[in-house]
């Protein structure tokens, strides 16, 4: 059994999702990371295959898929290349935010764009001025006609920025008293102020193009709306984060099954000749492997867990998605560093792929919502405070 839970179709994308993750992606990844570039070749392969429809519903196009199938398919790819599985992960939370829309013109054959393999979509939410608080957008819509704002932001580390075709992003409403009083629109690329700046080069996740993008003076039509003025949380929170949250666990949760399948390989293959023995024969080797293991499982079955709530419209399903999340980034950080352990000084070159994982590991924790605010979030609901103050 699959401990999401799959229905047979839902295991079929699994399947699939495994063989552009074998074939295509694990084959460009090493170079993907080295060179800090976009995962084109995986990301065409998804394409191709109708994954970036996989959840927009099928008479639009897509496959029609839900939870269980988008968070099975991204643990798959995240075995063969961590930034193709971030990529996806942005351009499905996208595609959620536009298809939850009332009111954004032109929605339907949007959606068939992107089910086409036509339109890449990704999120644009965190700013410069509020950093990793992705909710509280500096930003502001200035009014400009009777059906036409104009915005300027600076939106920070917008994955797939220099590829995407549009960007589902946020601003303050006219007047707004806070920065929850936000809405989400639409910018589409190309479009007149509006410009990617910079290019990426960090420690993980090397090839997710992440990159600032700047508005000036950008205008966003009352057609462009995802959410109406000042509804743009109820779209973060109730549509993007959850889809965004089982995406960033799955991925994690695919870190770590590659880095137990890496290790416990290279425990078998590599071994001290003059004694005759292998690396498995250790016994602190196969403990710390034994570890990465049921770390790696005790994620996924929470992650089950969430999935299956989320399914089903349970009332506590936000909680335990935010603990899915959790608990699956910290094991990520934690196998992989058991991982470089067991292998020692193999792990430290680029031939095992073990230090790949353990730098695309990290990005996680520091993604918002952060680890540490993920906590805070957890402890806000089991102890009866509101989310934010």
């Amino acid at each position: 059994m699959h401990p999401y839970g799959l229905t047979p179709p839902e295991a079929a994308v699994a399947e699939a999702a495994a063989a552009i993750a074998g074939n295509v992606a694990r084959k460009h990844a090493a170079e993907v990371d080295s060179n800090a570039r976009f995962p084109s070749e995986s990301m065409q392969a998804l394409a191709g295959e109708g994954f970036w429809g996989l959840t927009v519903p099928k008479p639009l196009g897509g496959k029609g898929e839900g939870p269980r199938g988008f968070a099975a398919a991204v643990e798959e790819l995240a075995q063969g290349c961590g930034s193709t599985a971030m990529v996806y992960i942005m351009h499905i939370s996208g595609a959620q935010a536009i298809g939850s829309s009332a009111i954004l013109e032109g929605r339907d054959e949007l959606l068939g764009e992107i089910a086409a393999g036509r339109h890449l979509t990704t999120l644009a939410f965190s700013e410069r001025g509020s950093r990793s608080h992705f909710w509280a957008p500096v930003s502001k819509l200035a009014p400009n006609g009777e059906a036409t704002f104009t915005t300027s932001a600076l939106k920070s580390w917008v994955t797939s920025a220099a590829h995407a075709d549009s960007y589902v992003s946020s601003a303050q409403k006219p007047g707004a008293a806070s920065a929850l009083e936000s809405t989400v629109y639409l910018a589409r690329r190309p479009g007149i102020g509006l410009r990617v700046e910079g290019g990426f080069d960090g420690l993980g996740l090397r090839g997710n193009d992440s990159a600032p993008v700047v508005l000036e003076n950008f205008h966003v039509r009352r057609r462009d709306l995802i959410s109406e003025l000042g509804e743009g949380p109820k779209t973060m929170l109730e549509v993007v984060l959850p889809w965004f949250a089982i995406g960033t666990a799955a991925m994690a949760n695919g870190l770590c099954r590659a880095a137990v399948a890496t290790t416990a390989q290279h425990l078998q293959q590599a071994g001290f000749e003059h004694l005759g023995s292998r690396l498995r024969d250790l016994p602190t080797l196969r403990a710390r492997v034994a570890e990465m293991s049921a770390r790696t499982e005790q994620a996924r079955a929470m992650l089950g867990f969430a999935l299956a709530q989320m399914t089903s419209g349970a009332p506590e399903t936000p909680l335990n998605i935010l603990q899915s999340r959790m608990l699956s980034l910290q094991a990520a950080v934690d196998v992989t560093d058991l991982a470089m352990k067991a292998c020692g000084g193999a792990a430290f070159s680029r031939h095992l792929g073990v230090e790949r994982l353990f730098r695309d590991a990290r990005a996680g924790w520091v993604m918002a919502p952060t680890v540490d605010q993920l906590q805070d979030f957890i402890g806000r609901v089991l102890t009866g405070l509101p989310l934010f103050d």
